[in-house]
């Protein structure tokens, strides 16, 4: 898949929002997670209004039969629902599951954004010490511009995500900026 001469487009990926928070460490993620949802939130209607591609890329809590629809009742139906309803997808956003942290590892995601004209992906979601910092690389090695909001990400360890967010920025050239920041312009080519 070679990428098209000329400016490409941004996507939007909402990493493992969709959550039951019923998980081993989910008494440690709830806080930090109901802290960016108001943020990624924000980010989703601004991609949204700016015609770029809001895309999911979703654990399927083991539940191989099911679809992304099942996904998102089966996380309202549960104590933090809070935390879904302002995210949820609309009937424009595309959904991806995955199976493990990375949102490109046996997942169609790669296909998706070249098919779409994407060159930039925004990365939002949980966690960033694992599923953000694994799809960050993986979003680098494929010539991918990154951009991680350091406010729209959620922890379960602080201090791992400070220095996930220190690798993506120097390892994977990622740019770590603020949610406001984030331009959702396309880049040059």
């Amino acid at each position: 898949m070679e990428r098209r001469a000329g400016p490409t487009r941004p996507a939007l990926i909402v990493i493992d929002m969709i959550n039951t928070y019923d998980h081993e460490d989910a008494e440690l993620l709830v806080p930090s997670a109901e802290r960016v949802v108001p943020v990624i939130a924000e980010l989703i209607g601004r991609a949204r209004e700016a015609d770029v591609p809001v895309v999911y890329a979703n654990d399927n809590f083991g539940l191989w039969r099911s679809h992304h629809g099942e996904l998102v009742d089966t996380a309202l139906a549960r104590p933090h629902a809070d935390l879904i309803e302002p995210i949820r997808p609309d009937d424009e956003s595309l959904f991806v599951v995955k199976a493990r942290h990375s949102a490109f590892f046996e997942t169609p995601l790669s296909y998706l954004l070249w098919s779409l004209d994407v060159g930039h992906v925004v990365l939002t979601g949980q966690v960033t010490e694992q599923c953000v910092l694994y799809s960050a690389l993986d979003a680098h090695i494929r010539h991918l511009e990154v951009t991680v909001p350091r406010d729209a990400v959620a922890s379960i360890h602080p201090h791992l995500a400070s220095a996930a967010l220190e690798m993506m920025e120097r390892n994977m050239g990622a740019r770590i900026t603020a949610a406001k920041e984030t331009d959702f312009a396309p880049a040059a080519g």
